[in-house]
């Protein structure tokens, strides 16, 4: 008997997973960089 393979997920499914974290990636790291500006030189 062959072992069984996982179920593949949909591409567009694998995609929005990786464009939501991308999108989640950018954004922490923008927070964190304001946070940084406004601690160092606040106005």
């Amino acid at each position: 008997m062959a072992p069984r393979e996982p179920p593949q997920t949909p591409l567009t499914k694998r995609l929005i997973w990786f464009v939501a974290l991308w999108a989640l990636g950018v954004g922490a790291v923008t927070l964190v960089s304001f946070l940084l500006r406004l601690w160092i030189a606040p106005h």
